[in-house]
Parts: C-alpha cells; sequence; structure tokens
C-alpha cells in the first residue's frame, strides 16, 4: 500500500511538471496598492466641485478628459489626446470641433462614453449652480453634440488656452449624464468615470476603495485595487509607512521629515510641480483689514525667507508675486512689501493700534497649513499682531473660509499655469465668496477686474501678458493678499512602486496612477 502511494506521487509530480503546474512562479506581482494620504476624510468626489488636494488627487484616477497633460508632465505643451483622438479650430479660433474615440466605456456599466455626455459635463462646469469652475468658462457661447462621437465648442471670444480648460483637471472632466441623473446627490459619494480606476466603497474616515476598471480604453490596469487611507497626522503616515502597512505616502513639507526619511533603506522621494503658491488673503470688506494701513502692516510682518529656510529649500522657495511663479504672464518684481518690524508697528499705530491688534484666523489641521499658520503667528508676535489660531478639520476649514468665517485665510494653490485661471479665481470680483460665481476670492479683490477682463480677448500675445502683470501689481499695491511661498507636491514610496512614467509633475497635486503604474519584482 505504501509503495503504491508512493508511485501515485511520483506520477502526479511528473503530470504537474509537464503540465506546467507546478512551474508557479516564486513571487506573484503585487496587485494592490495602498496609499497613505493627508486628510481627514472623503470631501467631494464630483470633479466639478473638488478642490482639497485629496480630493483632486481621487478625481485624477476616476475620470478623463477631452484632453490630457501627459502623464508626469504640467507643461502645457505636452496636452494629448484623452477621450478626443482629434480636434481642429476656425481660423478665429472660435469654433472648436472634437471627434471622440469609439472605444471608451463608462466605469460599473454605464456604457460607451459619447458626445452627450461631453456636452452635459462641460455645461455643467460652466453652471455656478453646479460646478464650483464655472467661471472658466464664461466665454462658452454653446456646447453642441454633432453626432453621438463629434462635440462643437463655439466661444464668444479668444482664450488664453482653450485646451487647457478642456485638460484632467478642475472642470474640465467628463462624467456620466446618466450616472450623475440616476445618483443626484450622493454622486459626489459615489462616482463614475472613464478613467483607469473606478470607485467601490468608503469607510469614512478611515479609506476609500477603488478597483481597476477593467474596460479601461488604454488597457486594464496592472494595479487591481487601491485603498486610499486617511492618516492625516503626519506621525501616523510616517508610522504606517514604516511598519510596511502602506506603500506611498502623502510627505510632509518639512526639512526634518525629508532627512529623516530619505536615510530609511528603500524608500524613493518624489518631488513634483506644480509648486503651491500660499498667499495670505485679507478680506477687505471686514475689519481690521477694510483699511489699507492694516493690510500692508500684515505684508511687513511676514518673512518670507524665514519660512521657505525652516520649511526645507530642496522644495519651498519664496513667493515672487501673486499668482505662482510658473504661470505665463508672471510679474516677477510685482512690488511686494518688504519684511519691515518697525514699518508694521508704525503702520499699526497710525491706524489706531499702538497697542497691537487681535484677529481671528481659522487654520485647517492638515499638517502643512498647521506649520506655516504658526510660524506666522510667531513673526506675527513680533509687531504686535496676535492671531488667535481656530484650528478646525482641514474639509470643514474649506467649508468654513466659502463662508467668509475668517478675515485671515491661508490659502495654499496651483492652478492651470496661464496667469488668467489664478487671477481670475483669487482677485476678480465675481469670483468673491458671496458672489454668484464664488471661486476662491477671499479678499473681495476687485481693483484687477478691467484688466483681467482684457486680457481675456486680447489677441496680441505682448499686451496680454502686460495686462496680466499690471493687474498683479494693482493687486499687490492694494494688498489682497499677502505672497509667502511656494512649495512642491512631495511624497515617499516605496522603490518597488513605479509610477508608469515620470514624476516631475502633476495638475491633481498628488501622484497619477495609471494603466502603466505597477511594483517591480
Amino acid at each position: 500500500m505504501t509503495s503504491s502511494k508512493h508511485l501515485l506521487s511520483a506520477a502526479l509530480a511528473a503530470l504537474m511538471t509537464c503540465t506546467g503546474l507546478a512551474s508557479l512562479p516564486a513571487h506573484a506581482e503585487q496587485t494592490e496598492l495602498r496609499v497613505g494620504a493627508a486628510a481627514a476624510d472623503i470631501g467631494n468626489l464630483d470633479p466639478h466641485f473638488a478642490s482639497s488636494t485629496s480630493d483632486r488627487t481621487q478625481v485624477a484616477w476616476i475620470y478623463g478628459a477631452l484632453v490630457r497633460f501627459a502623464p508626469g508632465s504640467t507643461d502645457p505643451a505636452t496636452i494629448e489626446p484623452d477621450l478626443a483622438e482629434s480636434w481642429e479650430a476656425s481660423d478665429d479660433n472660435l469654433v472648436w470641433t472634437f471627434r471622440l474615440r469609439k472605444d471608451a466605456q463608462w466605469q460599473h456599466g454605464y456604457g460607451e462614453v459619447t458626445a452627450d455626455d461631453v456636452v452635459f459635463s462641460l455645461q455643467k462646469s460652466a453652471d455656478p449652480k453646479r460646478s464650483a469652475f464655472s467661471t472658466d468658462y464664461a466665454a462658452f457661447s454653446s456646447i453642441e453634440a454633432v453626432d453621438s462621437h463629434t462635440v462643437k465648442i463655439t466661444l464668444s471670444n479668444q482664450l488664453p488656452s482653450l485646451l487647457g480648460l478642456l485638460t484632467n483637471y478642475s472642470g474640465g472632466f467628463i462624467i456620466s449624464k446618466k450616472a450623475y441623473e440616476e445618483r443626484g446627490d450622493s454622486f459626489t459619494r459615489n462616482p463614475v468615470g472613464f478613467g483607469p480606476f473606478q470607485f467601490e466603497s468608503i469607510e469614512p474616515g478611515v479609506a476609500v476603495h477603488y478597483k481597476s476598471h477593467d474596460s479601461y480604453f488604454r488597457g486594464k490596469p496592472r494595479i487591481e485595487k487601491v485603498t486610499y487611507r486617511f492618516l492625516n497626522a503626519a506621525a501616523g503616515r510616517d508610522l504606517a509607512f514604516t511598519a510596511g502597512e502602506i506603500d506611498v505616502s502623502a510627505g510632509t513639507t518639512d526639512q526634518r521629515w525629508l532627512q529623516r526619511v530619505q536615510a530609511a533603506p528603500g524608500v524613493a522621494i518624489d518631488i513634483f510641480d506644480p509648486s503651491e503658491l500660499t498667499v495670505l488673503h485679507l478680506n477687505r470688506n471686514q475689519k481690521p483689514f477694510d483699511d489699507i494701513r492694516v493690510r500692508k502692516a500684515i505684508a511687513h510682518a511676514v518673512n518670507a525667507a524665514e519660512i521657505a529656510q525652516f520649511r526645507g529649500p530642496e522644495f519651498t522657495r519664496v513667493a515672487k508675486s501673486v499668482i505662482p511663479a510658473n504661470n505665463l504672464g508672471l510679474d516677477a518684481e510685482p512690488g511686494l512689501l518688504s519684511h519691515d518690524i518697525e514699518k508694521s508697528k508704525a503702520l499699526l499705530a497710525e491706524a489706531g493700534y499702538p497697542d497691537g491688534i487681535t484677529i481671528k484666523m481659522i487654520a485647517s489641521q492638515m499638517p502643512s497649513y498647521a506649520t506655516t499658520d504658526q510660524l506666522l503667528q510667531a513673526q506675527f508676535a513680533k509687531a504686535g499682531i496676535k492671531i488667535d489660531l481656530q484650528p478646525v478639520e482641514h474639509a470643514t476649514w474649506h467649508q468654513m473660509i466659502r463662508q467668509d468665517l475668517s478675515p485671515l485665510v491661508d490659502y495654499g494653490a496651483a492652478r492651470f499655469p496661464v496667469a488668467d485661471t489664478y487671477l481670475t479665481q483669487f482677485y476678480h470680483s465675481s469670483s468673491a465668496i458671496g458672489a454668484p460665481g464664488q471661486v476662491t476670492n477671499f479678499s473681495h479683490c476687485s481693483v484687477a477686474d478691467s484688466q483681467i477682463e482684457a486680457a481675456r480677448t486680447e489677441i496680441d500675445p505682448k499686451k496680454q501678458i502686460e495686462l496680466w502683470q499690471e493687474a498683479q501689481r494693482l493687486i499687490v499695491a492694494d494688498v489682497c493678499g499677502v505672497p509667502v511661498t511656494e512649495t512642491a507636491q512631495v511624497w515617499a514610496r516605496t522603490e518597488k512602486l513605479d509610477w508608469g512614467f515620470e514624476l516631475k509633475g502633476s495638475m491633481s497635486l498628488g501622484p497619477l496612477l495609471t494603466e502603466q503604474t505597477h511594483f517591480k519584482d
């Protein structure tokens, strides 16, 4: 009996060897990606409302657009086809026709992506009731479906970069018309796109779960499952990363953190564009900032160079203007006020505050914001300006500052790198908090409206840049905001994780996941 058992075992082993069943790979490719996010919870996954860094990072995995930035780039020169296979413009650049690919499928079985979805999405992006980016699309006079795979956009005037408004960024994302109408308000936490990863479920305050969109037109993603964990505390993210519980982690823009993590074995650090410009926005409609002398006192109290050095020169630099330095149309010398504590004190006294002043500031608990706010608090104290920081969770902070509940708003942001976008969203009166098309004009600035508007329709590139630069000088002179620093995006990952492209930039402010993202053996 024993001999028969041995013969049977030998025969089975031989059979498995011949059929290849015994030749299993020693290590199967890892197909689950675990991400540690600097956020406490999900905000809004409707891409036309996603404004926090965390939400922007996720929507870029879910959705696509007519065109896209090449993965790993934020250079408009790299814009390439996405849903649109080709496009053409009229001689005056007012009529644009886009021809769509016919193999793009919606996630969750919603069928083929058609021109009707594109028309619906762009009309939604232009509607202030259904989009936070509606002002970007004010020049869209009509959006039509010529047939099921052709879209025609007619503009009322030329734009600095039409393709920029149609990329995989902010209002450019395309959503499923059918899914949006069926899911209603729940779409914000149960989205449908045609990108490489589809939303599966959410554990509030814990994680969002994604799986690969196997019908993605560029091919089935090599990563099959993504877990996006909410680890708002930097120490918690670091611990999870060190313990191998997550494969990639949002970094901390702190020099000590960078040095510590770089020293760990098997770790790669990604530092990439766009750098987020941090500006202190001063609400000119609320006391004490209705007095320009107080606004100037704030500006003189800020020591941007000190903050940049503390944060780390590897990824932080002093801001040059009220728009990011990589923007077309930058004025690198717009007349910013220098750091001068004595001038700050004198201005406060002149404004009626010889003994100093106390200002309430609602502050985000996100580590990058918290660090800057604490540094500013210490700098202001030297000028007799007491900042009463009132920290709240990041998503709550976003809600509160959009209700004008804080006269002083520290806001870091990057936008499409053409001056019009940043100037419009942060300094044009139509974008002021409380306005029908409110975006992020926390200062209620209005001094450069005419220059911003004129630049949009100026067909001479040189004159257009001159208008943008004049707008910056006016905004700086009125101290609508005080530019502080520009800080690049910083993430840590295991060296085994390969993005599938060289990560030099990401307009979503977080690493882009594509069908090529994978783990190396």
